[in-house]
């Protein structure tokens, strides 16, 4: 059985409302930068042009080493907050998706749940414990 498919040849003007609304998104952009500039205050001291965080004054150097588990903490929010969006149209779809649909949740989150574990093992959430010289990987 042959399947009747609808083609439709696009011409290039029918990108033209694509092409208009990136060239004033990159106009606005433009017209934004050059306005600030104009507009900001042009008065430099020692204390203006001084940085500042949060309202305290910066102390030290900037590029002094931070902590891997700060990063590694902050992969891992990401990596399991994107886990849990999975779970929206799941739930938004549970009657429709009946008994095959739970049980490859439960599978789901039997593996999200065993990465974590794997996590809490490592002991990568651990923050008041002082690193040891050698890590241990078992």
């Amino acid at each position: 059985m042959l399947l009747a498919v609808n083609t439709i040849n696009y011409q290039p003007v029918d990108y033209l409302p694509m092409l208009v609304q990136f060239i004033l998104a990159i106009a606005f952009v433009a017209f934004a930068m050059v306005v600030s500039h104009l507009v900001g205050p042009k008065r430099h001291s020692k204390v203006k042009d001084a940085s500042w965080e949060c309202g305290i004054e910066s102390v030290g150097n900037a590029r002094t080493p931070i902590s891997v588990k700060y990063f590694l903490t902050a992969i891992l929010f990401v990596l399991f907050d994107v886990e849990v969006i999975f779970m929206y149209p799941w739930a938004v779809n549970f009657r429709k998706l009946g008994t095959f649909g739970f049980i490859e949740m439960v599978v789901y989150l039997a593996l999200v749940m065993a990465g974590f574990a794997y996590v809490i093992r490592k002991g990568i959430l651990k923050w008041s414990e002082i690193p040891t010289a050698q890590p241990n990987y078992k």
